[in-house]
């Protein structure tokens, strides 16, 4: 019987051959994710369950990313929870300090993530591994304590969403713009309990970052899981990455969905969406001249090599706007250096930008960029719930890279191609 991507993914790593949708399976899992918030709590219920050891030292990854470095006291005690349990249980990809950078573009980085696997992790945008053909979904911290001690956990096999792109990609449009798009139109709910599976030519020709750009987004549309085909771009990511072995793995043609959704892209101009919901989605000709405070580029939606030098196109030989403060954030060190090599950093300073280190910082309201009462931002993360990023008098507009360069230089939300 045809099989969507979740169906696929899900009963390959169950050593079954088929499952169907509403069935509760055990599956052993690739990798458990947790980070410097998440990971205390997961510590505290494996240890109250009794366990005394990880159930495999190279499959728990550690990452501390979010309050990183330190900002205060109380993320300095998270920090060293995490760090003593790492010594303690002999965990092989631990990452704090220079080594660190943000966990979801660190772990496909490194090669711990790819096509086939199923990961779970104790942060939301565990989603975005499905960028690279993963079936990969986050889960509280104490289902996530019980697949650190088991090595397994259980799904309920969700339903799936084909969402569908075709026709010429205008100049200045992202992968962000397309996520946005669809969150936008199905809303913050729409996909909940369920896997957004996306193909199309658009899709085809999208660089693997892309992917992963889409992939971490569809949680904010309530999805399970957001799943693409791993092809020969995957497995070229993958190799690059260490990895071998991997599998191209696409779902049958005839598979069968809940529902499907197809988006002509011709034309479509940069999307924003607007305090205070990810569904709040308009053109960015709508909210042209929305003047803002502050703009940030980074996070794990947008903080790759391809964002930071669509980002440097768009800044080269121009100033922010007086008075903004401009925000860049490489994802990870190796991301940073590349940067460097390339002479982004350099555009970046010169255009009067503070960058930061690889941290998730501003996004969840953490450090490095917290919004005071009244302000604005213009930022390339995911969230823009009231006072996700300070201030619940603040508002947060999201966009994508070359949205919120040219944003920094008007002072006022623009499309880049208008500056």
């Amino acid at each position: 019987m045809p099989q969507t991507l979740a169906e696929k993914l899900l009963a390959g790593r169950c050593n079954q051959d088929r499952v169907h949708v509403g069935q509760i399976v055990q599956c052993p899992v690739s990798i458990v994710l947790a980070n410097d918030i998440t990971a205390p709590l997961a510590i505290k219920s494996f240890e109250a369950m009794g366990a005394s050891k990880v159930f495999d030292r190279e499959k728990v990854v550690l990452v501390c990313d979010h309050f990183t470095p330190n900002k205060d006291i109380d993320s300095a005690q998270q920090v060293k929870t995490v760090r003593d349990f790492a010594k303690r249980m002999g965990i092989v990809h631990f990452y704090d300090g220079g080594e660190s950078g943000v966990e979801h573009a660190l772990l496909p980085e490194l090669g711990l993530v790819g096509p086939g696997d199923v990961v779970v992790g104790a942060d939301s945008h565990t989603c975005t591994y499905g960028g690279l053909g993963a079936f990969a979904t986050g889960m509280g911290s104490t289902d996530v304590a019980g697949a650190m001690a088991l090595g397994e956990t259980w799904f309920k096999m969700p339903p799936s969403i084909r969402v569908e792109f075709f026709g010429a990609m205008p100049d200045h449009l992202e992968a962000k713009d397309l996520i946005l798009l669809v969150i936008g139109k199905i809303g913050v709910a729409g996909a909940s309990y369920k896997a957004l599976e996306f193909g199309g030519p658009v899709i085809e020709a999208m660089d693997v970052e892309g992917r992963m750009t889409m992939a971490n987004m569809v949680i904010e549309a309530g999805g399970e899981a957001g799943l693409f085909a791993a092809d020969e771009k995957t497995l070229a990511y993958a190799r690059a990455a260490g990895r071998t072995g991997d599998q191209e793995i696409a779902p049958d043609p005839s598979a069968v969905y809940e529902q499907k959704l197809r988006f002509d892209v011709s034309g479509l101009s940069p999307q924003v969406a607007c305090p205070h919901l990810p569904e709040n989605v308009r053109p960015v000709e709508e909210v042209r001249d929305v003047a803002v405070d502050q703009v940030v580029i980074g996070s794990c939606t947008n903080g790759r090599i391809s964002d930071l030098r669509r980002a440097a196109a768009v800044l080269k030989g121009r100033k922010a706007a007086k008075g903004l403060r401009l925000i860049i954030l490489p994802a990870t060190p190796m991301i940073y250096k590349q940067a460097l090599r390339e002479g982004l950093l350099e555009i970046f300073m010169d255009a009067g930008a503070v960058i930061g280190p690889p941290t998730c910082g501003p996004c969840l309201g953490g450090h490095m960029g917290i919004l005071a009462s009244g302000e604005k931002v213009l930022a390339t993360t995911n969230r823009n719930f009231k006072g996700r990023m300070g201030s619940l008098d603040s508002e947060v507009y999201l966009a994508g890279v070359g949205v919120a360069a040219a944003t920094a230089v008007a002072g006022q939300i623009r499309h880049p191609g208008q500056i």
